[in-house]
């Protein structure tokens, strides 16, 4: 451990800058990323690198599947779909419908990430 604190510790303060260099090199420290922790690396490439928020957005949605006990296809497909409309013109009805999906997973660091998220105007263009 550096004079800098523990590598979890490091990933959120690099969250809370949302610089996707500064995350990608604080969640390479880590053994293991929590999903909540990769939903909001989704949102950081959503905002600021988004030629990696695609393919950041599926192995989530992979994740998703795999540990959120008890979640149903229909959550799944909305995930999906939502994800998917997070980068475009129907950003907050996408929020909207990620976030219940998250909530009812009991995900809510993940959902209130997204209530941080900027309007469509102030995401990065690609």
């Amino acid at each position: 451990m550096t004079s800098q604190g523990h590598p979890q510790a490091r990933l959120e303060r690099a969250l809370a800058t949302a610089n996707p260099t500064l995350v990608r090199a604080a969640a390479a420290e880590l053994p293991r990323v929590g999903l909540e922790d990769a939903f909001r690396i989704c949102l950081v490439f959503l905002q600021g690198e988004q030629a990696r928020y695609e393919p950041a957005a599926v192995r989530w949605l992979g994740r998703l599947a795999l540990e959120a006990r008890g979640l149903s296809l229909a959550e799944a497909q909305i995930a999906a779909a939502a994800l998917g409309g997070l980068g475009g013109l129907a950003r907050e009805g996408s929020a909207q419908a990620l976030e219940v999906v998250l909530e009812q997973r009991g995900l809510l660091r993940a959902a209130r990430a997204l209530e941080a998220l900027p309007s469509r105007d102030g995401l990065a263009q690609p």
